[in-house]
């Protein structure tokens, strides 16, 4: 292997779905990005790629459906269960000759169970589908060392097969030798061998990358990643590697049930935080979905009976927000008519009486709960949560912000299942929490 790869553009298009998991040993190795350079670099060669990240992610499912041309599943081990995850991935068999399945931190990284090892974590989606894993590891810094770590990651978990690597952030021909050198010593394959390049990274804001939405390079600047990605790592090698995507057993499908018969959902820039599964499973349960953009100051659809607010960034257009004069009048007369609205995270926000932007800034918002939020001194709120609802229903999701909350008064919408935490606020019709959820429990 050199820093060159001059394998054949042929298409090697299976005739049935197949799959691997793209992994590493730990956060900041370049999975995302390796990631989408493969999504593409496989479509150039024919391949309807399936793609999906694992565990609670909506910026990395972006980037994977502009390379992809297809929507993403998050696949989460932790918040998923059984009925959900199989039904995803036979969506993704039937949909996609190889499906391309990106990790979350490192490989055996996942939620704290007493007694359980990579519970919701990369492994643990491997295993489920009987996937093999190729691991990309962060050279920088590191010789024949890399052999030790490779060996203890095969090791670790027998059920668990990695079968080859990728080599990132190379500094020279010599560095490359050294590495595979060492990793022939314990027969692992090398598929890749990628040199550091500053054209590969990605820009980033406070909860992760910018939005793919966001800038009208993002498929050029995919196209670059690509084609330092033909020319440093096997591609056609990798998608021999990839093995039939296995589900052990049928199950019903699962999921969230939908908020109304038609559901009118908020999508633009400081709202996109809808997660794939969420919006096929409502409409596999026959709910109508609309979309209407409060930064464009659109109404939701008149006829909707639901309104959801999903999460994103309105802390960057809060100004925007609250002069969308016709947005904020359709929301506040569907809470009067009695319809459902719904806000997750950022949704939540705003449908509170006031935010506060990093700046010290008030800027008035729908004023349907009784919260004010403020980015003026942030804290980081990250973890999984296990929810009950008042009528006793139980979900899991996820909370990942920075807002605090300067006043939270009324009827809370969740607890934790063991009672010591709540979540939200409910007055009517109208909730919300930071939790986004993802699956009922």
């Amino acid at each position: 292997m050199t820093l060159s790869n001059n394998s054949s553009n042929q298409s090697l298009t299976p005739s049935f779905a197949k799959g691997f998991v793209l992994a590493a040993p730990h956060s900041g190795s370049g999975k995302t990005t390796l990631s989408i350079g493969l999504m593409r670099a496989l479509k150039r060669r024919g391949f309807d790629v399936s793609p999906a990240k694992v565990g609670p992610d909506y910026i990395d499912p972006q980037f994977h459906e502009v390379a992809s041309g297809v929507p993403s599943f998050n696949l989460d081990g932790w918040a998923m269960g059984a009925e959900t995850l199989s039904s995803l991935g036979e969506v993704m068999k039937k949909e996609g000759s190889l499906c391309v399945i990106e990790g979350v931190m490192g490989l055996f990284d996942g939620a704290v169970k007493p007694g359980v090892l990579g519970h919701g974590a990369t492994c643990e989606i491997a295993k489920f589908f009987k996937l093999p894993v190729i691991l990309v590891v962060d050279c920088a810094g590191m010789g024949q060392s890399v052999a030790a770590l490779v060996k203890g990651f095969a090791e670790f978990d027998k059920d668990v097969h990695i079968a080859g690597v990728i080599l990132n952030k190379l500094g020279s021909l010599r560095h490359v030798a050294m590495m595979e050198d060492a990793l022939e010593k314990i027969g692992m394959p090398v598929v890749g061998a990628i040199p550091r390049f500053e054209d590969m990274v990605l820009p980033s804001r406070h909860l992760g990358l910018v939005q793919a939405t966001e800038s009208s390079e993002t498929n050029t600047q995919i196209d670059r990643i690509a084609d330092h990605v033909e020319a440093h790592i096997s591609v056609d090698l990798i998608a021999e590697l990839a093995k039939p995507f296995e589900i052990e057993a049928t199950y019903p499908a699962g999921g969230l049930p939908p908020l109304g018969q038609h559901i009118a959902v908020a999508d633009d820039d400081a709202f996109r935080f809808f997660y794939p599964h969420l919006k096929r499973g409502w409409s596999e349960a026959q709910a109508t979905l609309s979309f209407f953009s409060p930064l464009n100051d659109e109404a939701p659809n008149e006829s909707a009976d639901a309104i959801y607010l999903p999460g994103g960034y309105p802390e960057l257009h809060a100004g925007r927000i609250a002069a969308s004069v016709t947005f904020m009048k359709g929301i506040r007369l569907a809470a009067e008519q009695g319809k459902v609205v719904y806000g997750e995270c950022g949704g939540y926000m705003t449908l509170g009486a006031g935010l506060i932007d990093k700046d010290g800034v008030r800027h008035k918002m729908a004023d349907l709960l009784p919260l004010e939020t403020s980015f003026e001194k942030r804290k980081l709120h990250l973890g999984y949560r296990h929810v009950k609802r008042r009528d006793g229903k139980i979900f899991r999701g996820h909370e990942f912000h920075y807002a605090t909350i300067e006043r939270e008064d009324g009827t809370s919408l969740f607890e934790d299942v063991d009672g010591q935490s709540f979540y939200g606020l409910q007055r009517e019709t109208v909730s919300g929490s930071f939790v986004h959820l993802i699956d009922a429990a």
